[in-house]
């Protein structure tokens, strides 16, 4: 008998050294460890493994008191950061012309106002005479009304000859008005109208393309010297300080997801997990994606979230008080059965537990641990591993 026990002991201690953990004291069939043989353990009951407070420290084994928690249940949604759509212009000229200038290149910052290109335009030359022109025929007409307006008030001149003039004056007005709207929907203030009679003729053909507003330029379709036509998309500007963030959400799990519920945005590849709330939850399911379209605005001040970022969205989707809650890294599975390590006198004990609610890192524990029982809340795989020795061993282990 004595030499059997040496026998299993010496096993124990070669399989210890091969997988380079140290032989800690798993009670065997007589109630003692291999290391209570050579003076460093104490006897214990079987299925409990012990350890000296510097095991514990070296393999990262914590201990915490059991108790209550709150409990945020998510769901893992892909999706893909993209464009804020609002934020995106596609700037184009308002007149056709040909290219004398290209003041930006792909990827400058602008500001709203600054001159990108600049055109050479015969058709804005025509709209800005016909608009003189219409001034000075409006100067004309007016003193023509007002003297048809005397002649016909001292009854020199026939009333047909007063409506006639009235009639001119009111056509007049309403040419300048249509060329004066012209110019302004080319881009051209007030101001530049009140002073356009004093510039150089030069100028007439010149029209200027400008950044509607802050942002960067993500796309650019024009070189000097090309012809464009009044719809040809020469920049593509985008204000990324704000980025989409479109999501996927599966038919199974449109009933838990609503506007307004917290997301976390998790990118991986060293960035920070960054938290959103859910601003549109689309009300149609795509016939071939069978998913629909959720939507969270991030802010993006740093120009670290780029469009086109492949993304997992969790979204909270409950969020309930339980009784008992431990993290993931607690459990292991011993034998078929989930367990929680608990501390006692003894050792570390596998105590059989009954999972409940779950998320990605707690677990609610509905029986199987008290409330203010010791457990290890990391480091229970080792535990196990040293159960799994003990076992293989020739002692219980369970």
């Amino acid at each position: 008998m004595i030499k059997q026990v040496m026998w299993k002991t010496i096993f124990i201690l070669v399989m210890g050294l091969t997988i380079g953990l140290p032989v800690l004291a798993v009670a065997g069939e007589h109630g003692k460890s291999s290391q209570a043989e050579e003076g460093h353990g104490e006897e214990h009951d079987e299925g409990v493994v012990r350890l000296t407070d510097a095991e514990m420290k070296e393999f990262g084994i914590l201990v915490k008191q059991a108790g209550p928690g709150r409990l945020n249940v998510y769901v893992d949604l892909p999706g893909e950061i993209v464009i804020n759509a609002d934020r995106l212009a596609h700037v184009v000229p308002r007149v056709p012309g040909i290219v004398r200038e290209v003041r930006n290149k792909l990827g400058d910052q602008v500001v709203e106002g600054d001159v990108m290109a600049v055109l050479e335009s015969r058709e804005l030359a025509d709209t800005k005479a016909e608009y003189l022109a219409s001034r000075e025929r409006l100067v004309l007409a007016q003193s023509n009304f007002k003297r048809e307006e005397r002649l016909w008030k001292k009854k020199v001149s026939a009333e047909q000859e007063y409506l006639d003039a009235k009639q001119g004056l009111a056509e007049v007005r309403i040419n300048l008005r249509s060329a004066e709207q012209k110019l302004h929907a080319l881009g051209f203030a007030e101001s530049y109208l009140a002073q356009l009679p004093e510039h150089p003729d030069k100028t007439y053909t010149r029209y200027e393309m400008t950044a509607p507003f802050a942002g960067a330029v993500i796309q650019k379709h024009i070189s000097l010297g090309e012809a464009l036509s009044d719809s040809s998309e020469a920049f593509v500007v985008a204000d990324l300080s704000t980025v989409w963030v479109d999501i996927n959400v599966y038919q199974k799990d449109l009933i838990k997801v609503r506007q307004g519920q917290k997301v976390v945005i998790e990118i991986g590849h060293g960035f920070e997990p960054v938290n959103g709330v859910l601003s549109y939850v689309g009300p149609l399911v795509g016939e071939e994606t069978r998913t629909a379209l959720a939507r969270a605005i991030l802010p993006n001040p740093a120009g670290k979230l780029r469009p086109g970022m492949f993304i997992t969205a969790r979204v909270a989707t409950d969020s309930s008080d339980v009784a008992m809650l431990v993290p993931k890294t607690a459990l292991q599975v011993l034998e078929g059965q989930t367990v929680v390590f608990v501390l006692d006198e003894d050792g570390f004990e596998p105590r059989p537990v009954v999972v409940g609610k779950k998320n990605g890192l707690q677990v609610e524990i509905k029986s199987g641990l008290q409330q203010g029982e010791r457990y290890a809340y990391t480091g229970a795989f080792t535990l196990k591993a040293q159960l799994s020795k003990g076992a293989f061993g020739g002692g219980h282990g369970h």
